[in-house]
């Protein structure tokens, strides 16, 4: 059968499929076709008058890199075969041609572009999402930590997350993978205090068939999992004294074994770290090893919470509006001044998640309109404005004058008091209201006699 019979054939077969097919005599003229239109498949014929099917490979790739290419090879050429498949044919048919074979081999090559294509959307949507334009907040607070994660996104250093439950510490470790080189790559994320520390082992490092009872088969880690890209490890500070030796192994040798495994597994992961503890007071209780902490301690991030970022609570709740009306089809237009003002000056304990909730059943429960005082909860009502660290104090002078040592003292003492309250005893969070490093502060408290749980109370 000639080829232009076979072509003719295939053509009116793919039709009846319901393909939207377009003939060309040679292979100039297909790559003219695909400069104009574009095109899923090309189904070539390897032998072809003034340029082979080979070149015809080349030059789709040049000219559209997106379109898949099916060969058509004569019986018993294998060499033909794996020739074009090299220079990038997703499949070949050989002769004499079936058509239910070509139909079937169609189907399969746009198949895979489809997902390609959904794969590529779903890649942009994500890194869209993770833009650090998206972390939204205006405040002195938050652009400290955006210009300061924009510089260290891209390195490979491990970074550790500090910050109150529902600061967006996760969020953060997200725009960090996906703003990394390894964005490509698999993002793992591991909650340390939700899983029982007698599978945590196991879901980290993976295990071998019969390593324990229930061990029916192998199975790989997350650290396996993570290959490449980004193991996010949250709430690292609950993790047992155990692992925290072999997560050290790890960091330091790059390396490890599956449970009851001898086989040692080479990885290349960037590790992400996030707590809502104070290392550093687990480090002095000795509950968490000193060498550990220094090696997860190397890009400290320390996510502020909403209470230190008031100018940010209207954009934050603009930005929820607008994404509950969307996803649930309701019209809310915005938040009346009273009830902002009430918004202001609560303190949020439970942070933007906090926040976000309240908003979203807001949302579901109005329907429309504006936020108005009765709509808010009642613990928002009863709120009462955040005080400062301390009030002015008003000093008299005596005949006798004033002790400025002594009067200095007195006020940082007190400055020291109402920072530990508000931070509940945490000396880290204390040292930011003061803006001391938390060293300083340790030494204060110890030069002063003070105890950071007393002082808070």
């Amino acid at each position: 059968m000639s080829f232009e019979r076979i072509r003719d054939m295939i053509e009116e077969g793919l039709r009846d499929e319901g393909y939207e097919v377009t003939l060309v005599p040679d292979g100039e003229s297909a790559v003219a076709v695909l400069r104009d239109t574009p095109v899923q498949v090309v189904l070539t014929d390897l032998m072809l008058p003034s340029m082979d099917g080979l070149e015809v490979l080349r030059r789709v790739q040049t000219e559209s890199p997106e379109t898949a290419c099916i060969v058509m090879t004569g019986h018993g050429t294998v060499e033909q075969a794996v020739l074009a498949m090299k220079a990038g044919a997703m499949d070949f048919v050989t002769k004499p041609i079936q058509l239910s074979t070509v139909a079937v081999l169609i189907k399969k090559a746009m198949d895979v572009q489809r997902l390609r294509q959904e794969n590529l959307l779903l890649k942009k949507t994500v890194r869209d999402k993770y833009r650090f334009d998206n972390l939204i907040g205006t405040s002195d607070a938050m652009r400290e930590v955006l210009e300061f994660v924009e510089k260290v996104a891209d390195s490979d250093s491990t970074v550790l997350i500090q910050g109150e439950s529902g600061t967006g510490k996760e969020l953060l470790a997200r725009m960090l993978h996906f703003n990394s080189f390894r964005r490509d790559r698999p993002l793992v994320p591991v909650n340390c205090g939700a899983i029982p520390e007698n599978l945590l082992e196991s879901e980290l490092f993976g295990h071998e068939k019969g390593a324990f009872t229930g061990a029916i088969n192998v199975r790989i880690g997350r650290f396996e999992m993570a290959h490449g890209g980004t193991l996010f490890l949250d709430e690292v500070g609950e993790l047992s004294p155990q692992l925290q030796v072999k997560l050290l192994r790890v960091l330091q040798e790059r390396c490890f074994e599956r449970v009851g495994g001898t086989k040692t597994i080479r990885t290349d992961v960037r590790i992400i770290t996030a707590t809502n503890q104070d290392l550093e007071q687990l480090v002095d209780d000795g509950k968490f090893r000193k060498d550990l902490f220094y090696r997860l301690h190397v890009i400290p991030i320390t996510m502020p919470p909403l209470r230190d970022r008031e100018t940010d609570i209207p954009l934050l709740v603009d930005h929820f509006l607008t994404l509950f009306n969307a996803s649930k089809g309701t019209a809310i237009r915005g938040t009346e001044p009273a009830a902002m003002d009430y918004l202001l000056r609560y303190g949020w304990p439970g942070n933007i998640r906090e926040l976000q909730n309240l908003v979203e059943r807001v949302v579901i429960l109005k329907k429309s309109g504006m936020i108005t005082v009765a709509d808010l909860p009642e613990k928002i009502l009863q709120s009462r404005p955040v005080p400062a660290a301390v009030s002015d104090a008003a000093f008299e002078f005596t005949a006798g004058g004033v002790d400025l040592v002594e009067a200095i003292e007195r006020y940082e003492n007190r400055l020291i008091r109402e920072a530990l309250r508000q931070a509940n005893g945490v000396t880290s969070r204390a040292a930011q209201l003061l803006r001391l490093n938390r060293t300083t502060l340790v030494e204060k408290l110890k030069r002063k006699g003070l105890d950071a749980k007393q002082a808070a109370s």
